[in-house]
């Protein structure tokens, strides 16, 4: 590794690392009751202590995320070249799912709830339609953005639209398409947790949102910090598989992941 992928590694892990003491140094110096601010260590200690109860509410999050990112990917995608081939299609329904993306989740949240009987397939719906939009722009962008030259080359040498598609099209909406997937992700996990907020449901299929609903209902702030650093580490471990992934599709011929000189 060189050292100047050193320095990017370590750069935000000694921002984290001075972040959490200077946490811990105010909590402690300004003498802040756990109930208020609990220190870093503390709640790491909680996390440790209620893992088995948080990686359970976890689980189900995620769950309700991946399950949500993959209709949102599949679905969005459809879409997409459902809107290239016709712009009639597109002008028709892209309204709709820009409607989607502007009406607040917290809004039509309990709706879906109420009409969908099984709690985890309504948490599932609001997490896709939140994370859904984003998948259908990019896509569509980049299915759009292709070379004219080449596309006239295609044409000029008879290829059916299927084989635009396949071959002209879809290669070409790579980068936009993993530039949707990122903001997708992150949408996902939030409207699963803000879905989760709004059902209420506990037990056995209870998720993180759940567990801080609770913690602040009986005080205990350690758990529900703890319950927020799930949520956020899953944030950052799903944007860096998104982009791994990205990596790994487009290393070796699109010029946004070429190795670069430093």
């Amino acid at each position: 590794m060189s050292n100047t992928n050193w320095v990017r590694a370590a750069a935000p892990i000694a921002v984290g690392i001075a972040f959490i003491l200077l946490w811990h140094a105010l909590v402690v110096l300004n003498d802040v009751p756990a109930y208020i601010v609990p220190s870093p260590f503390l709640v790491m200690a909680t996390l440790m202590q209620d893992w088995r109860l948080l990686s359970g509410s976890l689980l189900v999050t995620l769950q309700v995320t991946g399950a949500a990112l993959a209709i949102a990917v599949l679905l969005g995608a459809a879409l997409s070249i459902l809107f290239v081939q016709s712009r009639v299609i597109e002008a028709s329904l892209l309204p709709y799912a820009v409607i989607l993306q502007v009406t607040p989740l917290v809004a039509i949240a309990p709706l879906i709830i109420i009409w969908v009987d099984e709690p985890r397939t309504a948490l599932v719906i609001c997490a896709t339609v939140a994370s859904i939009f984003p998948v259908i722009a990019n896509t569509t962008v980049g299915l759009r953005s292709v070379d004219p030259g080449l596309l006239d080359l295609f044409r000029m040498y008879g290829a059916s639209r299927v084989q635009t598609l396949m071959r002209l099209r879809i290669p070409s909406a790579a980068p936009y398409f993993f530039a949707g997937l990122r903001v997708a992700a992150a949408l996902a996990l939030i409207g699963a947790v803000v879905a989760e907020f709004v059902a209420g449901t506990g037990g056995t299929q209870s998720g993180l949102a759940y567990q801080i609903l609770m913690a602040g209902l009986q005080l205990n702030i350690p758990r529900l910090f703890a319950a927020l650093i799930l949520i956020t580490l899953t944030g950052i471990v799903l944007f860096l598989l998104v982009t791994a992934l990205t990596r790994m599709a487009l290393r070796r011929w699109h010029e946004s992941e070429l190795p670069r000189e430093s």
